[in-house]
């Protein structure tokens, strides 16, 4: 599933697959492992690893922000929710949608001026719908970039701010494995 995640003035789109009863999470191309246990009804607790690391490097915890939501199984839901993630005696809001979800709204902030290329990856394994843009377009910051079908489910993957596109490494109907790079706007 794709999500996106807001954390202040931040917007990120935030790739997650379960294998077994793990949660692999893609962000900013950097996967991540998280054994997550809901500890309560409005409580999540996590250990998050990254990929290739023989250990977890941090416990994280996350509350339902509001009311108790029994529509939620985790973070990872279909319609997201309002967190308070507890990391390192800092309580930070969170706000996770599924992707899309934010609309138009906040395009700028610290993520969208964030420096170097980025590297847009497939968040999970699945088959390239639509190429959207080639290498030397002009895309803004939230512009489609490439469609990913995953799960009987298309998922657009977006500028995260505003770039040229340097590379394109896949073409429409190919399979690609999560973590897979698609292409490259700097």
């Amino acid at each position: 599933m794709i999500f996106e995640i807001a954390v202040g003035d931040k917007l990120r789109t935030v790739g997650i697959v379960r294998k077994g009863g793990l949660l692999h999470i893609d962000l900013d191309g950097r996967v991540h492992i998280v054994d997550a246990r809901r500890v309560s009804d409005s409580i999540v607790s996590m250990l998050v690893q990254l990929d290739g690391a023989s250990a977890p490097s941090r416990s994280v915890d996350a509350a339902f922000a509001h009311s108790i939501r029994s529509a939620h199984s985790g973070p990872a839901t279909a319609n997201g929710g309002d967190f308070d993630v507890h990391l390192d005696g800092r309580t930070i809001p969170v706000q996770v949608r599924p992707a899309g979800s934010f609309g138009r709204q906040k395009k700028e902030g610290a993520g969208a001026q964030a420096a170097g290329p980025q590297r847009v990856t497939s968040p999970m394994p699945g088959k390239v719908v639509r190429v959207l843009v080639k290498p030397g377009d002009e895309v803004k910051a939230r512009q489609g970039l490439v469609v990913i079908e995953a799960m009987k489910m298309e998922n657009e993957l977006r500028a995260a701010r505003d770039g040229r596109v340097r590379e394109v490494a896949v073409a429409e109907g190919q399979s690609v494995d999560a973590g897979a790079m698609l292409l490259v706007v700097e």
